[in-house]
């Protein structure tokens, strides 16, 4: 499986941004999708997940009520609408994804990765 992440950029507080991530060389609507970050000098954290088989989705409590995450299996493409931005969601942002029923929320657990896209969020 091939991901690539786009969408990421500069922002002010309390902005917006979509991520968007494009999948490729598996049936889209068969893999379990999410995102997870990794800010400088901290460890890659889960931030939102999407499940195959019954679209359930689950979100950090740090992001819970200002992202959402969604997919477009049509377009094998998988979307991270930002809002409320806060300086501290800074970080590089990677789109995984897992034949697993649900994808993991640690990231020793997810099957495949793709490179990230850097957010940064000014006060």
């Amino acid at each position: 499986v091939q991901l690539q992440a786009s969408g990421g950029g500069l922002v002010q507080a309390g902005g917006s941004l979509r991520l968007s991530c494009a999948a490729s060389g598996r049936t889209f609507s068969r893999l379990s999708m999410g995102w997870f970050r990794q800010a400088p000098g901290k460890e890659r954290e889960f931030v939102a997940g999407s499940s195959w088989n019954d679209g359930t989705t689950y979100y950090a409590n740090s992001v819970k009520g200002r992202f959402t995450i969604s997919r477009d299996n049509a377009k094998n493409t998988m979307y991270l609408q930002m809002n409320s931005l806060k300086p501290e969601d800074t970080a590089v942002y990677y789109c995984a994804a897992d034949s697993s029923f649900a994808i993991a929320t640690v990231p020793r657990g997810v099957e495949y990765w793709g490179k990230g896209t850097l957010v940064t969020v000014s006060s």
